[in-house]
């Protein structure tokens, strides 16, 4: 018997935040990747009870339809990391966290983003698990 290897990029431990998005939720897209506005269809890695809507925090990655934006862009099925949620967070040294808007940026299957650069903050979940992101966006909190 052969054994399976684990392909991808590693799994880090994020910690559990506050769930603020779940299916049917559309998020702002803050890249220039030329969408506008998303729909989350999915959330990736997401386990929950049997026929339960599985819901994403902050530094998810998502499946998301592209509702408003570029017309070649429009109606795809693309990857999304969630920056920032409405929704009150916690974190772990106690501090309480949330934000005006929910938003996300595009990535690659591999997690790359899509875009060259963000506008707007974004969290430091979506920051520590993606440093690509971490590296093109303006301000981190």
């Amino acid at each position: 018997m052969g054994t399976r290897r684990k392909s991808g990029r590693k799994k880090m431990a994020k910690p559990r935040t506050s769930a603020g998005l779940c299916n049917g939720s559309k998020v702002l897209i803050t890249d220039n990747s030329g969408a506008k506005i998303a729909q989350i269809i999915n959330v990736d890695h997401s386990k929950t009870r049997l026929r339960r809507l599985p819901k994403a925090s902050v530094g998810d990655v998502c499946t998301v339809t592209i509702k408003k934006g570029r017309p070649e862009l429009r109606g795809n099925i693309l990857k999304c990391v969630i920056v920032r949620q409405k929704m009150i967070f916690r974190r772990k040294d106690g501090t309480r966290l949330c934000f005006e808007d929910n938003a996300g940026v595009l990535v690659s299957k591999e997690g790359d983003p899509r875009g060259t650069e963000i506008r707007g903050p974004i969290a430091r979940e979506a920051a520590e698990q993606f440093p690509r992101l971490a590296s093109i966006s303006s301000l981190i909190i």
